[in-house]
């Protein structure tokens, strides 16, 4: 089994640095770069990634926090001191919340097609995601029931699932997957919807195995939690998306979903366009 290690906060004068918030730095850090990189390399302006980024990563702070509170302990809200303490709590659903108005706000106010750049993000998303789980794992701020499982952590009082370290190897396997699907130039437009679905479903059943007998336990109701209410709705939509034709714009117009290289489909490579066209810089990769 794996070990219980609390390992200690690093002290930058008034700062004080904590792995998770380590691990979550890097994870945006990874997500955006992979989808700004994504998007520039299928003629698309990479940039709008790097404009973006900030505002959807304030606005996932903002109502990661809110639905810690509202959803998960609506008891800290005695005390609205807490509103304003978003170190204190996030939750991954909510910071996807924020994230997802913060893209309709953003894009629509800039006049840019949202749906051109979904596979890209959807291609950051997954790996920033996972790396920002091995956070949670670190920390250990997300213990399961007790178990004889051979990846489980000795908690204090007994061996239990730890289900960040979980959540992170399940979004590096979609991330592999994701990327599988970029680079044979599969379900093109609907690459968000695939990772709402490969992400919801074992979301869902993971939260079955959360602890209920640890202090600052999670919400229930009806005896399921927030997340998995989440996960249904994100399953449905990610059905509905799925179901429904691509919306690629002109930037992606001629594209198809056949592999690349498909004798169908001719050849391997892109067609090039002259620097007006918004090509790529030299070198850009997926």
């Amino acid at each position: 089994m794996i070990p219980y290690l609390e390992l200690p906060r690093i002290h930058l004068g008034p700062l004080t640095l904590q792995l998770f918030g380590l691990f979550a730095a890097l994870g945006v850090f990874v997500g955006v770069r992979v989808a700004s990189r994504a998007a520039a390399a299928r003629g698309l302006e990479g940039r709008t990634i790097l404009d973006f980024s900030i505002w959807g990563v304030v606005c996932g702070i903002l109502f990661g926090h809110l639905v810690h509170l509202v959803a998960y302990h609506p008891e800290e809200l005695r005390d609205p001191r807490r509103i304003f303490q978003p170190w204190e709590g996030l939750s991954s659903y909510g910071g996807l919340l924020g994230g997802i108005l913060a893209a309709l706000v953003w894009f629509r106010v800039h006049r840019i097609r949202l749906a051109d750049y979904g596979d890209a993000l959807a291609l950051g998303i997954a790996p920033g995601w996972a790396i920002a789980r091995l956070g949670c794992f670190a920390v250990h701020d997300h213990p399961g029931v007790l178990t004889g499982f051979p990846l489980a952590v000795r908690f204090p009082g007994g061996a239990r699932h730890d289900l960040g370290l979980y959540e992170a190897l399940v979004l590096f396997a979609i991330a592999g997957a994701i990327r599988f699907l970029w680079r044979r130039r599969l379900l093109q437009g609907r690459l968000l919807a695939v990772l709402a679905l490969l992400y919801a479903v074992p979301r869902f059943f993971l939260d079955l195995l959360r602890a209920r007998d640890v202090p600052y336990a999670d919400a229930r109701y009806l005896g399921l939690t927030p997340a998995q209410y989440a996960s249904v709705l994100l399953v449905a939509w990610a059905v509905w998306r799925l179901a429904s034709p691509p919306r690629l714009g002109p930037a992606l117009e001629g594209t198809d979903e056949r592999p690349a290289g498909d004798s169908r489909g001719g050849s391997r490579e892109e067609p090039r366009r002259g620097p007006a066209d918004g090509a790529p810089s030299a070198g850009a990769r997926p």
